[in-house]
């Protein structure tokens, strides 16, 4: 039983994680049906800004803990920035990358995304090597235990975080104006221009938000993993996806609901089977929600897109 609930809190630490980065890809294929594979590249950018910025304030690999207020207003000033340069670079995306092809056909846009995935992994090889990088670990990371069942500080972080920022999201898109307008675009993106709200403005936010959490999620993964790498977004933007997909791409919920049920398979498949049987069982899910139920577990419930 002790094994069992520690696989279940580990796959909720990882599911946080992949939730967060779910959220970008379904707001953005919410407003304007686009699978962004980029994305997962700006979730591993978010990391290394944080590395940078990190360096900047005198935090290095291998330096002291720094625990209490101070401690907490790093983490909150790094999480804030990172949040804030990835949400830029997320809308300078969108406008240079996809604004054009809006009306294209389909396979433009996908394709495009596609390349600047590949463009932004050649800057992150460029800028910090080809290998894996530390990420500094400044705050301190006691371990509770309990029936055998040990839990850390940085799980509570992950979790803790992921929460906060789905609440504060469900929060700004049912109760600003900028998240009516995006619900009203994602609902019919003509009709919300006829009735004078601005469709590129409403995209540009979407993407700002998305990219934003990207960045959030950069902080804690490196403060879960202690490391990262170039291509990390790959694989980790894919399983993200697939948490979309599973719970209803274009709807809020459903991505939070798929990020946790994700991390709490692969968590469980780890745990029981094999590390190697992970990928193969996700993967599995994607294709399995995809054939049967496109939709998504919350697609039915929960139609009302962004």
């Amino acid at each position: 039983m002790a094994y069992f609930l520690q696989q279940l809190i580990n796959g909720i630490a990882q599911g946080g994680m992949y939730a967060l980065i779910a959220l970008g890809y379904t707001m953005v294929y919410g407003i304007v049906e686009l699978i962004n594979f980029a994305h997962g590249d700006v979730y591993t950018l978010g990391t290394f800004l944080c590395i940078a910025i990190l360096a900047a304030i005198g935090v290095a690999e291998g330096g002291h803990v720094i625990g209490g207020w101070q401690g907490a207003l790093i983490a909150l000033l790094v999480i804030a920035l990172a949040a804030l340069l990835c949400g830029v670079i997320g809308v300078l995306i969108e406008r240079l990358a996809y604004r054009r092809l809006r009306n294209a056909p389909r396979l433009a846009p996908l394709i495009t995304a596609i390349g600047v995935s590949f463009l932004l992994q050649g800057i992150m090889r460029n800028w910090k090597g080809p290998s894996e990088i530390s990420f500094p670990q400044f705050l301190p990371n006691p371990t509770f235990a309990f029936n055998g069942v040990h839990v850390d500080a940085r799980e509570l972080l992950v979790v803790a975080v992921s929460v906060a920022m789905m609440i504060v999201l469900q929060l700004f898109i049912y109760n600003t104006k900028i998240g009516k307008a995006m619900r009203a675009t994602a609902q019919d993106r003509d009709a919300a221009a006829l009735m004078g709200i601005n469709v590129n403005s409403t995209i540009a936010w979407t993407f700002f938000i998305g990219s934003a959490l990207a960045g959030v999620a950069g902080f804690i993964s490196g403060m879960y993993f202690g490391t990262t790498m170039f291509t990390n977004g790959y694989q980790a933007g894919l399983k993200a996806f697939t948490a979309a997909v599973l719970g209803g791409i274009g709807n809020i919920a459903g991505a939070m609901l798929g990020g946790f049920l994700i991390g709490i398979v692969e968590a469980f498949t780890s745990g029981y089977i094999s590390d190697q049987w992970t990928n193969v069982v996700v993967f599995s899910i994607l294709v399995l929600i995809l054939v049967f139920r496109p939709a998504g577990l919350l697609g039915e419930q929960l139609p009302e897109k962004v």
